[in-house]
């Protein structure tokens, strides 16, 4: 698990990085209590093994103390404090100059990291440095150096803090005089010159490959990235100091600065919740470790990220808030337009239905017009046709008529009426109108008889078209409904029009007062 993670640190790809890093980061703070059950068995194995050591066994028994030391440096003061006074009471007993200026340079570390800025002074102004070697001296003087730093950045003084930043520089120098630095950490020093001086290759990304790829401690990688944090800005800035936060957890580091300094850069960057998350964690380790600077810092800084916290949540309230109301305005709207709608469309519905109806209502008279229209058109045919006829047998008999009268032959002439013969003509007719209307409603015969019984079923005789019967219900299919009407055309009395129809309606299968409806509604056929 531990190579995953350290091959998703080491992925470094702009610009997902910093949230890539910082879910790593996340991911490694759920893990925090199994790398603090690790640092309780090595430090419970180290002690046992002090435990069997000789007291006599200087060596033996100073490694041991400095190694026990080495795990409550940056985890707890109040443990680290009591083992760097066994050290240096060691070193007393066993009076070794060099490991006594050490153990004393690591007791002033401590009570820097702690905030004890006065007793860290005290601490190494009663060192003698007379003699030592330079290592040791380099050392003295980059304590010194971050206790100037350190009292500088409390006082956070425009005079006062200038002098103590200026005498840290000075025992910087120094330090460096006396041992210059390594070719790694004058790569990492390059990194702090003016960007118009530095060498187009020293980007964040190739500090960050450096240090990644190096192998070092976990806490040395911590502090290395905490301090490139300081030569960039921005999202490379946040990068490093995630880096080093992770590397922090993962080494027990509870004299934490870079997840106070990874706070107060998402706090600047306005991710207050993330802010807040990592500036409890630092309160929560400056109160393990007992950091009291760091606890000051945070103590003012956690009820500025408080209180933004507070305003975003009720911003976000007060949004969600303006949403709803919108939402409902809009709702109550949209509600109001689809009632509206479905009583249009409803409306429109109806509306469609009349139309269909008035179509189909229309479709009916146009078939019906079109029927009677084509009904005139034969029987307009019909009466041109027999009047021309008949106006020839007129005129034929008209001429025959005047000729025998001037020629004085009467006898001829009653000889030529009596061979008119009406009736016949009248014969002719009837067959002609049966003939000309059977074309335009074949199955009339067979439709009427379907409205009557078996039994009382009128069929024509062989040889005639329709018998008088069936005539007057043909009249009224072609519109003659008046008996009166009906009768001249027939030759027959009104009330012999009457009885037969009377009589056919009281025979019919359907009611009376629809039976010439039904007639009506015979198919007519289109010539």
């Amino acid at each position: 698990m531990l190579l995953f993670l350290m091959g998703q640190v080491s992925g470094y790809a702009q610009p997902f990085r910093s949230d890539s890093l910082l879910r790593v980061l996340k991911g490694e703070l759920t893990r925090e209590s199994l790398y603090e059950r690790q640092k309780a068995n090595r430090i419970a194995r180290l002690q046992l093994t002090l435990l069997h050591t000789d007291s006599t066994r200087f060596n033996a028994r100073f490694n041991l103390y400095s190694a026990i030391f080495e795990e409550y440096h940056s985890y707890k003061f109040d443990s680290a404090f009591v083992y760097v006074q066994q050290l240096t009471a060691l070193c007393e007993r066993f009076q070794q100059k060099d490991s006594l200026a050490r153990s004393t340079i690591l007791l002033g570390t401590i009570l820097l990291n702690s905030g004890l800025y006065k007793e860290a002074f005290d601490v190494i102004e009663k060192m003698d440095t007379a003699g030592l070697a330079n290592r040791l001296r380099s050392d003295y003087l980059v304590l010194r150096a971050r206790l100037y730093g350190g009292i500088g950045e409390y006082d956070n003084d425009a005079f006062f803090t200038e002098r103590y930043y200026r005498k840290a520089d000075e025992d910087y120098n120094s330090a460096d005089r006396l041992t210059p630095p390594s070719d790694f950490e004058h790569t990492i020093d390059l990194a702090f010159i003016p960007d118009s001086v530095k060498q187009k290759h020293l980007t964040p990304d190739f500090y960050y490959h450096l240090i990644t790829n190096r192998p070092m401690p976990a806490h040395n990688l911590a502090m290395v990235a905490a301090r490139l944090s300081f030569a960039f800005s921005g999202e490379d800035r946040l990068c490093f100091i995630i880096l080093a936060a992770i590397n922090d957890i993962r080494s027990c580091t509870k004299e934490t600065l870079a997840v106070f300094l990874l706070g107060q850069e998402l706090f600047k960057m306005n991710r207050t919740n993330d802010a807040f998350l990592f500036m409890q964690e630092a309160d929560r380790n400056a109160v393990f470790y007992g950091t009291r600077n760091r606890a000051l810092q945070i103590e003012s800084m956690l009820p500025l990220i408080s209180a933004k916290l507070v305003d975003e949540k009720q911003h976000q309230k007060d949004k969600l808030l303006i949403w709803f109301l919108v939402s409902l305005i809009v709702g109550g709207i949209l509600f109001f337009l689809l009632v509206i709608y479905r009583r249009q469309m409803l409306r429109i519905k109806d509306s469609e239905g009349m139309i269909r109806e008035k179509n189909a209502e229309l479709q009916r008279v146009n078939a019906r017009l079109w029927e009677s229209s084509k009904i005139k058109e034969e029987l307009i045919g019909l009466f041109f046709k027999t009047c021309s006829s008949y106006i020839d047998m007129l005129q034929t008999a008209t001429r025959e008529t005047q000729h025998y009268i001037k020629l004085g032959k009467y006898n001829e002439v009653l000889r030529l009426l009596k061979n008119m013969e009406i009736d016949r003509e009248k014969g002719n007719l009837y067959k002609m109108l049966d003939s000309s209307f059977l074309t335009m409603f074949p199955g009339f015969i067979a439709a009427f008889n379907a409205l009557l019984p078996e039994e009382d079923r009128v069929w024509p005789k062989p040889g005639e078209t329709l018998n008088p019967t069936v005539r007057i219900f043909a009249l009224m299919r072609l519109g003659v409904t008046g008996n009166e009407a009906i009768a001249k055309i027939l030759d027959y009395s009104v009330s012999t029009i009457y009885t037969y129809k009377a009589r056919i309606k009281s025979r019919a299968l359907v009611p009376a007062i629809d039976f010439e409806r039904k007639i009506m509604e015979i198919e007519f056929i289109g010539i």
